[in-house]
């Protein structure tokens, strides 16, 4: 069960780490929840953006964690980190160093320039930072580390840079201060930061305890879900995320949403997925623009998906009104229309025939071993040729009677032009239809529900939230606002569908 009185304790020992902070609440934010979780912080940014101060402030927030701050160059050895060698000890053929002071007793440790560090140093500082062992001779001594937090003007450059770079599972970028932030800076008073009372501070025990309740808290589809997309999306801009980050990157949203006083994350945690992805500050707005954009499509609420289905139904709704079939007789023979449009039965007819000029063509007399002419036939005016030199009637009125019987026509076979009506449908068909579309219909109502539902508890949810930055309800609630137009514009358009299937054509039953 989660304890409430949990979430107040860290609002305000949140607040208290925040005084007279210009505007770096985010930091903040995420070095809290950062040491909550085991994980580690990198402070990417220019000079004096306060990214020693906030590191600084991380110890105030726990009552038994020790605190060692470093300054790393090219030229830093892993004895100035982890600490010198006893000389006593190795009198005695012993390997022991002095850690008193140094990273190996730290719980809290900040490195400065932390991508300045050789190679002997890197290695040194990723064992300490991913298994909590440092080597002393021979064997690995465990170390009380609870989260090491990285400054750095620069970018990591450099393959040897890239395995360190990927421990920070949390990164921040602080640019320098606005207009309105250097004003407030000016009017700053020059007082040291309070420290919280004890009743505030966290044992770790407390934050074992937190983080084994955590991994109870359930993750459920739309979050696995946007994990998934997300990740499909980082693929494709070539924004690389190992497979590790993601289990941590999990475990992270656990965390937050225990903390802030739920058992199951929601996709409000999800904000926190800009500061575990990017490798370049750019990149943050690139994953930040992606995650507002499916803000509501979550696995109840997906109008991508019902886009998808509205379009398939948009079609076969077109393919069945613009669907013809062969008109029947009321015997149910198929119907065609004749020469003179006519409807008739039969499929095929025969007619006088013509040449390409329109000139209708007959044949010679029975008498004739070619009447046809080989299948060509002969014009009136090659007949009037012929019978000139054969028939005495070849101008008379028996040449007319000639041509009027049929029996002298070059006759040719033509197949009928098949009638078509819009088709019918049975009744049956069409309830059928209706009723999945009414379901589609259903399925965008419930959408709209639950958009609904989260716009009216948004101010809440995300204004109330322990990680979450100030200023992002307006964003959520504009693209809630977004996601709800979309669903309206598909919900009309699956009434469009619903009320043509009603209105088609029906057989007579």
């Amino acid at each position: 069960m989660v304890d409430p009185s949990l979430r107040v304790r860290l609002r305000e020992l949140r607040d208290r780490l925040s005084v007279n902070l210009i505007e770096r609440d985010t930091p903040v934010r995420l070095l809290l929840l950062a040491a909550l979780a085991g994980e580690h912080l990198l402070l990417l940014g220019p000079p004096g953006t306060a990214k020693s101060e906030i590191a600084r402030r991380l110890r105030l927030a726990f009552r038994d964690a020790g605190f060692v701050e470093k300054l790393v160059t090219r030229h830093t050895s892993p004895e100035e980190l982890l600490g010198p060698l006893s000389i006593k000890a190795l009198e005695e053929d012993r390997y022991v160093r002095q850690v008193r002071g140094y990273l190996p007793s730290a719980s809290i440790a900040f490195v400065d320039q932390i991508f300045r560090a050789n190679s002997a140093v890197l290695n040194t500082l990723l064992t300490l930072v991913n298994e909590r062992e440092f080597e002393v001779g021979t064997q690995r001594v465990r170390v009380p580390l609870l989260c090491l937090i990285g400054a750095s003007t620069e970018l990591p450059e450099g393959e040897e840079l890239r395995a360190l770079n990927d421990r920070f599972l949390l990164r921040c970028h602080l640019p320098r201060l606005s207009e309105e932030g250097f004003d407030k800076l000016l009017e700053l008073p020059d007082t040291p930061t309070p420290m919280p009372p004890d009743a505030l501070r966290l044992t770790r025990d407390e934050v074992r305890e937190l983080q084994a309740e955590a991994r109870k808290v359930q993750v459920p589809g739309e979050v696995r879900t946007l994990l998934k997309g997300l990740r499909r999306h980082l693929a494709d801009k070539e924004i690389e995320v190992s497979d590790r980050r993601w289990r941590k990157i999990q475990f992270l949203l656990q965390v937050s949403a225990w903390t802030d006083g739920r058992d199951s994350v929601s996709i409000w945690d999800g904000w926190l997925l800009q500061h575990c992805t990017w490798e370049t500050p750019e990149q943050r707005d690139i994953i930040f623009d992606w995650y507002q954009k499916h803000l509501g499509a979550d696995t109840s609420v997906d109008p991508v998906r019902l886009a998808r289905l509205v379009a398939a139904w948009e079609k076969t709704y077109e393919e069945e009104r613009t669907s013809t079939w062969q008109a029947r007789d009321r015997a149910g023979k198929l119907y065609y229309r004749d020469f003179v449009g006519k409807p008739v039965t039969a499929s095929k007819g025969t007619r006088h025939k013509h040449n390409e000029d329109g000139e209708a063509l007959y044949l010679l007399p029975p008498d004739q071993r070619n009447r046809s002419n080989d299948g060509k036939g002969y014009t009136e005016s090659d007949l009037m040729q012929f019978f000139g030199y054969h028939y005495y009637f070849a101008r008379g009125d028996e040449f007319k009677t000639y041509l009027a019987d049929e029996g002298n026509w070059l006759m040719e076979e033509v197949s009928f032009e098949p009638i078509v009506e819009p088709a019918r449908y049975s009744r049956k068909h069409v309830a059928s239809r209706c009723r999945e579309v009414a379901q589609l219909l259903e399925q965008a109502d419930n959408m709209l529900a639950t958009i609904d539902q989260e716009i009216s508890e948004l101010e809440a949810l995300i204004d109330g939230h322990l990680w979450i930055s100030p200023g992002f309800t307006p964003i959520a609630q504009r693209n809630l606002l977004e996601t709800r137009e979309t669903l309206e514009g598909l919900k009309e358009r699956i009434q469009g569908i619903l009320e043509g299937f009603a209105a088609l054509p029906k057989l007579s039953e």
